[in-house]
């Protein structure tokens, strides 16, 4: 059996580093990307100079720039954010079909067999990162392993700008001394719990046996085990072979405002039927995510009696979802829109409706302008109200 080459690739601050290319006045000065300080505003991202000082994301902007008081603010470009990652796709798609992005800022690309074109994976991911940094002035880091855990670790390893390799093999070596916080699915809940085992590394976790592990945590056991191990065969799973695309908004600050929260699902309603035409699908279900600041999170879904790639119907099912789900005396974090049960599309049978074949032919002008001048080119006239800074934290396109 060929042995597995997955890439996982990471740009630098990459909010911060899009703000340099367009002002390169704030090269080599502390910068940080987030909401206003008087506004409840949060950090999006930190450069590496304002890191030194203890700044993070998801902080409090006023917290950060104690911490840091020359740093400049910037309050972030949504547009430009998603215009420049779609270019960095672009260019990963270039070298394998097997690319699967997980946020705007970072993706998995499964390289296997392509030696004979690209050379080793080692030596791909050092190709990938001059190609980027050439042609965008996007610095990256990527982490090279055989399995999309592992290699998501090792991105992280030499930040920023560089490239970390676990050799075949070597998995469970190269996490053994890393704290437990650093596999996925650790928080800080789950943490707690295997200190008082006495847990500290992923060493530590691998060290105990799967049984005690079933035996304390059920099923999630089991998989804490093959994590500490390093053993994981999850697929590296190109957009259009997904079960499900979905997109989803972790905002800067909490949203109380039903107005706002209403807009936000509309958009990303549009995202996701967007998506869908783009690659010829339709879907028969729409679930929407909710969490609230206590990090409480509900889902929710409805299936359709036909599939659907239109924004109007996929906003009004996850409007529906979303009025009879929200407790309206807790505010928002996070927001997000899915769409499951794809199918290829049967565009055909809706046309003999007049009302569906004028919504077909708005659906296709408006993919075709986005297509041309950005996602960002052309939006509905409700959108252009939403205030700004409401979008900023993470922005993922979920598959």
């Amino acid at each position: 059996m060929t042995q597995r080459a997955i890439i996982h690739l990471d740009l630098d601050a990459f909010f911060v580093a899009v703000e340099r290319l367009d002002d390169p006045s704030l090269i080599g000065v502390p910068v940080i990307v987030g909401g206003r300080p008087d506004a409840r505003g949060v950090v999006s991202s930190a450069s590496y100079e304002a890191r030194a000082f203890g700044v993070h994301s998801a902080m409090p902007t006023a917290q950060a720039l104690r911490l840091c008081p020359k740093a400049v603010l910037a309050p972030g470009n949504r547009r430009r954010y998603v215009e420049m990652s779609n270019q960095v796709m672009a260019i990963l798609a270039e070298y394998t079909p097997l690319l699967e992005p997980v946020s705007i800022d970072e993706a998995f690309l499964d390289v296997t067999g392509t030696e004979g074109h690209y050379g080793p994976p080692t030596q791909l991911a050092h190709t990938l990162q001059d190609h980027i940094e050439g042609e965008l002035g996007l610095s990256a880091s990527l982490g090279v392993a055989s399995n999309k855990l592992v290699a998501k670790i090792a991105s992280d390893f030499r930040k920023p700008h560089g490239v970390t390799v676990v050799p075949p093999g070597a998995e469970a070596a190269f996490l053994a001394p890393l704290p437990i916080r650093r596999l996925w699915g650790v928080g800080p809940v789950m943490a707690r719990e295997l200190a008082r085992l006495g847990i500290q590394t992923i060493g530590d976790l691998a060290n105990v046996s799967a049984s005690t592990l079933r035996a304390h945590f059920g099923a999630q056991g089991e998989g804490l085990w093959r994590a500490a191990h390093g053993i994981d065969d999850r697929p590296v799973t190109p957009e259009h072979e997904a079960k499900s695309l979905s997109r989803e908004e972790t905002f800067a600050q909490d949203i109380g405002d039903a107005t706002v929260l209403r807009r936000e699902l509309l958009r990303l309603s549009d995202a996701v039927a967007s998506r869908l035409r783009r690659h010829n699908l339709q879907a028969r279900t729409v679930a929407i995510k909710l969490r609230y600041g206590d990090f409480t999170t509900l889902t929710r879904q409805v299936t359709l009696a036909e599939p659907t790639d239109t924004g109007p119907v996929i906003y009004a099912q996850a409007l529906a979802l979303f009025e009879a789900a929200w407790d309206r005396r807790q505010p928002v974090r996070l927001l997000g829109v899915g769409a499951a049960g794809l199918c290829q599309q049967a565009r055909q049978l809706r046309l003999f409706e007049q009302q569906a074949a004028r919504q077909a032919q708005l659906d296709s002008a408006l993919d075709r302008i986005r297509a041309r001048f950005g996602e960002g080119a052309i939006q509905r006239a409700s959108l252009l109200e939403s205030p700004e800074q409401s979008w900023i934290g993470h922005s993922h396109p979920n598959y």
